[in-house]
């Protein structure tokens, strides 16, 4: 197997960069290769804008999806998008890592999947969701919180994590890939939102640590997460009258 790691945190010393240590380790001493992403270290810029393409579709007014399909057709996409998107495409698996910051991820993840995921190029009209292009690979979200992991069910003030994670996973699944259950590491700030002692922090974190690494040992036993499909819609998008009666049902 092939696997990506794709990294967006600022801090090398960071407990990201640690758990992206250990996924980097575990998969290769599981006999597996493994590529990684560093965002912020390669200094990828997540800004979407018309001076990434020196042949313009349109010089006068950028549109960022008309530029991505312009250059897709013509082979012009940026150097740092051609490089992440042949990354993916080698590929069998992919670790997105990165803390939840305001309730999402960071800024630089964002915008990776803002770039890199361009439009005519990896996905159109009718090449999406279980039609995707990257039908067949597996995506796996690993996401750092620094409140502890009671705070974060449904009605909690951490917000419902399910529904914090959605717009990623959702992300991933339009453009094809399986999508994993994610990998939520609760609490890293230790004794900032609690009451631990520095060593029940530090045994805290190596205990995630090993969690991380047996979670990946076991990856072929995990099943997706479960979404709807093109043949579950209408033509107008919207589930179709069997699949709405069977929601509806008791």
């Amino acid at each position: 197997m092939q696997a990506l790691i794709v990294h967006s945190h600022p801090e090398p010393k960071s407990f990201n960069a640690a758990l992206k240590d250990v996924t980097l380790q575990t998969l290769q001493g599981l006999g597996h290769g493994v590529q990684v992403s560093d965002l912020y270290a390669e200094g990828f810029d997540p800004a979407e804008k018309g001076s990434h393409y020196a042949r313009r579709a349109d010089p006068d007014v950028f549109a960022a999806l008309a530029e991505q399909r312009h250059a897709s057709k013509t082979d012009t996409l940026p150097a740092d998008v051609r490089r992440e998107i042949a990354r993916l495409e080698q590929a069998d698996l992919v670790v997105l890592q990165f803390p939840l910051w305001w309730h999402g991820p960071p800024a630089m993840l964002k915008g990776w999947l803002d770039r890199v995921f361009v439009s005519g190029g990896l996905y159109t009209s009718s090449m999406r969701y279980d039609r995707g292009y990257f039908r067949g690979k597996r995506a796996l979200l690993s996401v750092t919180t620094g409140a502890p992991e009671e705070v974060f069910g449904p009605n909690g003030r951490g917000g419902d994590m399910e529904r914090l994670l959605w717009p990623l996973h959702y992300s991933l699944y339009y453009m094809g890939f399986t999508v994993l259950p994610p990998f939520v590491a609760y609490g890293i700030q230790g004794h900032g939102y609690g009451n631990q002692e520095e060593s029940q922090f530090r045994a805290h974190l190596e205990q995630i640590k090993r969690d991380w690494a047996e979670r990946l040992a076991v990856l072929e036993q995990s099943t997706p997460l479960a979404f709807p499909g093109w043949n579950d819609w209408g033509e107008d998008g919207l589930a179709t009258a069997d699949r709405a009666a069977e929601a509806a049902a008791p």
